[in-house]
Parts: structure tokens; C-alpha cells; sequence
């Protein structure tokens, strides 16, 4: 790959630097060929990401300044990415795998990010509490100081804004810990910060490995409170390591999200929802809709429309997919690909029939058939675990209450959905569903705007919405006696 840089290095205070640990190689998922090589941090390179953040913080450099001046700076780093949108987009694929038109729709929504978390920077208010004659009092949101956000692979851009984004707005400065495998992209980001005006170190992207430097990281004295988007065990690491520290986390975990199908579910509208739900990204999303859960009196209808909606996208290099369409791309790897298979083997050992998909196509590339699972039961291994790939389990249901039960029956609770015709029975299934955020008859309805995040396993806090603006900010209270 003669036309993508060779070596991409890591940003540190204000400046590019290579990595004590090294270098690490990118690859094409695609086609399995090294398209770059990225510096790799080692303890050291995180440590002085960190004071760099840290003595940004304590100069006030963002704090004194005033909010919407900070917000304008905000929304100057989507600008950014949109003008560069091409470039990034083209890297994007190029590392991730995902078609050419999917990272088009990744940088646009980072963009969106900048744009309405921009615009609520100077929204963050306290309020005037009474206390009678003699007192005034009032409430402050300060920043927590130093943010460690620790990135996913999948959506290295997006994941990246909707944190940054934020922390910025409210005054924070940022260590952004990017992702191994695909850590190329997040160098844009960098690039935004500086071209908006952010002083030197408030934004500073450091690449390594999770072991050494993420782990680093979360376990710093400096850091003041973390960011994670990534599996369970890896949380649970980042959150053991902040609590020595009594830092505050977000954490976003993933899920094993349901969609319940009623009787009077409209499927013509819903083969869409299949499509988005669970082949965007290959399936690589932490909300994806890898459960349906329908009625068994149309249960066979729904297996032989999700199929054709499977066998309908064309499957290759998503450099080679630049329009929007009927096609998905590779898996980030073939390690992830492999996983996927052998669950869905493991799924048919136990007696689920695969009616789409379910193999590597004979090519090069960390590719999967796109699959859909029927006979699938709640006691199988599919069931209930991650595939984190273009996999759709179908189980069927007889009455609500059973629906609602399979639904809640695993350790997630990121998101989940219900289509029906009958509003009353979506609201009493919208509050009955254990998941942060429930879609109703349409997977992915809401947005930036809507606050996102899990019960369970599927960890805590919020991102997105207002609500994820706390996630960044402390209350201070100041009371003052008035000589009377």
C-alpha cells in the first residue's frame, strides 16, 4: 500500500513521537497484507500523555476559558473531520474492513459528535439553592480534570468523538489510549485538536498494546477518571485498577441485544431493520440486534425473510464497496472471523440449523458468510454469548410474558427492541425489557441526542444525550454566611 503512510506516530503534548515499546504492524483485514506500521507506547509514553493532560489542567487553560468560546472549539474538530472526510474514510476501510460508504457514515457521525456536544458546552449550569436570610449558595460543575478513554476497535473514529467530544465541552483534558488493530485513523483526531486551538496536551492519542499500556493507564494516580467501550473481562480489569485509585468509570460492555417479534409485527419493514440491525459493520457493534425473538406462528416466515435478506450482500473488500448498498466487508481479523465460526458450529452441534451463511467464503480476507440461526433455544452458547459478527439467532415464543423472559435472560442489558402494532403492548414491553435503551419498531431509532448505555453486564454510565455530560463534570457546592 504505496499510497498510505508507512509510519504513523503517537501525539504526545503538542507533538508526534515515536513508541518505547516499538512499532506494531496495521494490517488489511481485507486481504491480510500490512498496510502501515503504528509507533507502540510503552509505560513511559502513557505517563507523560498524562502529565501532559494533568499540567494543562492545573494551568486552567481550559477551564478559564469561557464555555462557548471552548464549545466553538469543539465543534471546529468535527469541521475538521468533515473536510477531511475522504481521507480518513479511505484509512478507515483500509484498517477496519467495514465498506467504503459504512466509513463515510462513521466520520459523519464523529463529526456529529463535535457538532452537539459543542453546543452544549456552555449549557452546563449549577443553580442557586435557597437557604433563608444571611446565606447565599450555589452549585458548580467542574471538570474531573484528566480523561483516560480507552477506544474499541470497530468504531476507532466514532468512539473516539462521542468521548472526546464531550470531555472537551466540559473542560477536561484527554489521553485517548487507540486501539491496536486499528489505532491509524485516530491520528485525525490529533490533527482536529490542534487545527481547532486546543493548547498543547489537551488532547494526546497514544497506540499500544491493552496488557501495557491501557493497563497503565487505567491504573494511573494522575488520571481522574476513565473511558471504556470493550468486552467484560477487560472492564472489569480497567474498573478493579481505577477503584485502587477511587476513580470513576464509564463503561459500555457490549450485549447479546433482542429484538421481540410480535404477531402483528409489520416484516416487510422489518427485513430493513435486519439488515442494519445486525450486518452494519459485519456485525461488529456492540448494540447489534443478534437475538430475534418472534411469535411461532410467524416464526418460518421471519427465518425465510431474514435469509434472503442475508443472501442478498455481496461480500468483499469494502475498499472495493464505496456505495451505499447491499454488501458488507471483512471482519477486523481473521481471529475475530474464527471465534465467530466456531460458535455458529458450536450452534449447530447443539442443534441449531444454519439457514444462511455460517462459513468462510473460499477467498483471501477475514470474511464471513452473513448468517442467520434458526431452532436457536435460550440454553444454547448462542443464545446468551457475544458473537460480535454478522450472526442472527431466531428463537420463537408463544405468549409476552414468555417473550419478555427470554429476552431478559442473559447477563446484557445494552439495548433491545419490540415491533409491534399495538402501542400498548410496546410500552408495557419497553418497561419491562432490562436494557438501557429500547427501540420500537425500528432497530437504531434515536441518536447523538439519546442517552446510551447498559444494565448488567453491559456496564454503566451514559454516552450520548445530555445525561453523558455528568459522566465529565463533579458538583461543588459553595455556601457563604453574609454578615447581616
Amino acid at each position: 500500500m504505496t499510497d498510505v503512510k508507512p509510519y504513523w506516530q503517537n501525539y504526545i503534548d503538542g507533538a508526534w513521537a515515536d513508541g518505547g515499546a516499538g512499532r506494531i504492524s496495521v494490517t488489511d483485514p481485507a486481504t491480510g497484507e500490512r498496510i502501515a506500521e503504528h509507533a507502540l507506547a510503552d509505560v513511559g509514553d502513557v505517563d507523560r500523555a498524562v502529565q501532559a493532560a494533568r499540567q494543562v489542567h492545573l494551568s486552567g487553560a481550559l477551564t478559564a476559558m469561557r464555555p462557548i468560546e471552548r464549545g466553538r472549539m469543539v465543534q471546529a474538530m468535527g469541521r475538521y473531520l468533515l473536510d477531511h472526510k475522504d481521507e480518513i474514510a479511505r484509512i478507515l476501510t483500509l484498517e477496519q474492513g467495514k465498506p467504503l460508504w459504512e466509513s463515510h457514515v462513521e466520520v459523519e457521525g464523529a463529526a456529529l459528535y463535535f457538532e452537539y456536544y459543542g453546543n452544549q458546552a456552555s449549557t452546563v449550569e449549577g443553580r442557586s439553592i435557597p437557604l433563608g436570610a444571611g446565606y447565599m449558595d450555589w452549585t458548580e460543575y467542574e471538570p474531573f480534570g484528566v480523561s483516560a478513554q480507552i477506544i474499541p476497535w470497530n468504531y476507532p473514529v466514532e468512539m473516539t468523538a462521542r468521548s472526546l467530544s464531550a470531555a472537551l465541552a466540559t473542560g477536561n483534558a484527554c489521553v485517548i489510549k487507540s486501539p491496536e488493530m486499528t489505532p491509524l485513523t485516530n491520528a485525525y483526531l490529533a490533527q482536529a485538536a490542534e487545527a481547532a486551538g486546543f493548547p498543547p496536551g489537551a488532547v494526546n492519542v497514544v497506540c499500544g498494546l491493552g496488557r501495557d499500556a491501557g493497563a497503565a493507564l487505567a491504573g494511573h494516580p494522575d488520571v481522574n477518571q476513565i473511558v471504556f467501550t470493550g468486552s467484560v473481562p477487560t472492564g472489569i480489569a480497567i474498573a478493579s485498577a481505577a477503584a485502587r485509585n477511587v476513580v470513576p468509570c464509564v463503561l459500555e460492555l457490549g450485549g447479546k441485544s433482542a429484538a421481540i417479534v410480535h404477531e402483528d409485527a409489520d416484516l416487510d419493514a422489518f427485513e430493513n431493520d435486519i439488515r442494519w440491525g445486525i450486518y452494519f459493520n459485519a456485525g461488529q457493534v456492540c448494540s447489534a440486534m443478534s437475538r430475534v425473538i418472534v411469535h411461532e406462528s410467524r416464526h418460518d416466515e421471519l427465518v425465510e425473510r431474514a435469509a434472503a435478506v442475508a443472501k442478498s450482500l455481496s461480500v468483499g473488500p469494502g475498499i472495493d464497496r464505496p456505495g451505499f448498498g447491499a454488501n458488507m466487508g471483512a471482519m477486523v481479523s481473521d481471529g475475530q472471523r474464527d471465534r465467530a465460526v466456531s460458535m455458529i458450529a458450536r450452534a449447530e452441534a447443539q442443534g441449531a440449523q444454519v439457514a444462511a451463511g455460517g462459513r468462510k467464503p473460499n477467498r483471501p480476507g477475514a470474511f464471513l458468510e452473513p448468517t442467520v440461526l434458526s431452532g436457536v433455544t435460550r440454553d444454547m452458547e448462542i443464545a446468551s454469548q457475544e458473537v460480535f459478527g454478522p450472526v442472527l439467532s431466531v428463537l420463537s415464543f408463544r405468549d409476552e410474558a414468555q417473550a419478555i423472559e427470554i429476552a431478559n435472560s442473559t447477563d446484557y442489558g445494552l439495548v433491545a427492541g419490540v415491533f409491534t402494532a399495538d402501542l400498548a403492548r410496546a410500552t408495557r414491553a419497553a418497561r419491562q425489557l432490562r436494557a438501557g435503551q429500547v427501540f420500537v419498531n425500528e432497530w437504531y431509532a434515536g441518536g447523538v441526542e439519546t442517552p446510551f448505555g447498559g444494565y448488567g453486564k453491559s456496564g454503566y454510565g451514559r454516552e450520548k444525550g445530555r445525561e453523558a455530560l455528568w459522566n465529565y463534570v463533579q458538583t461543588k457546592n459553595i455556601a457563604i454566611r453574609l454578615k447581616g
